[in-house]
């Protein structure tokens, strides 16, 4: 299969990385409130191994986390797409859909606009079945979005994230499914 080198939205370009997009991505990265529900903030350096290991999943599977570029401005504002999920858990093996936005362009519809995009890219262009979502307990704008792209709770799929410690606050995650059959349902009322 060809590589998904670019998707469009109406007001978004995703598309493969730049060198250029480090700056602004560290940045994003580095901003305690994007990564509230994550361990951590990451360094510059952690920030360009990500980029790496995301160019890496192209060039394996040919998709993965495609930059996010508003077409207004030009501007990089974060990344969304679709991933191998790289862990053991019981709903594995699976293809997940994430997202992370830099702080000035949430409450835009950014994510849902994106994300939409990549269940699109996910059903249409990769035939897959299933699409997982996940995220900490606590994540609720991460939720919100899940549901917004028609994704369902799965509460007897929620599990403990393996990477996390116990007793990390974070370490509870829900997931959230949906089906090509759940989307077409979506796309047609």
């Amino acid at each position: 299969m060809e590589p998904i080198l670019t998707l469009e939205s109406a007001r978004l370009l995703m598309r493969q990385w730049r060198d250029e997009d480090l700056p602004a991505f560290a940045t994003m990265c580095a901003d305690p409130q994007v990564m509230r529900y994550f361990p951590a903030p990451l360094s510059r350096l952690d920030s360009a191994a990500l980029i790496g290991r995301i160019r890496g999943h192209f060039a394996e599977h040919g998709f993965g986390l495609w930059a996010l570029e508003r077409k207004d401005t030009g501007e990089f504002i974060g990344l969304t797409g679709l991933m191998h999920v790289g862990f053991d858990a019981p709903f594995v093996p699976a293809v997940e859909i994430g997202w992370r936005l830099a702080r000035e362009h949430w409450g835009l519809g950014f994510a849902s606009e994106a994300a939409w995009t990549a269940l699109r890219c996910a059903f249409d262009r990769l035939a897959l079945d299933q699409v997982v979502a996940f995220t900490s307990h606590s994540n609720l704008p991460s939720q919100k979005v899940m549901q917004a792209i028609g994704m369902h709770p799965d509460p007897l799929g929620d599990f403990d994230h393996p990477r996390l410690e116990p007793g990390h606050p974070l370490r509870p995650h829900v997931l959230y499914r949906i089906s090509r059959e759940q989307w077409l349902q979506t796309l047609h009322g």
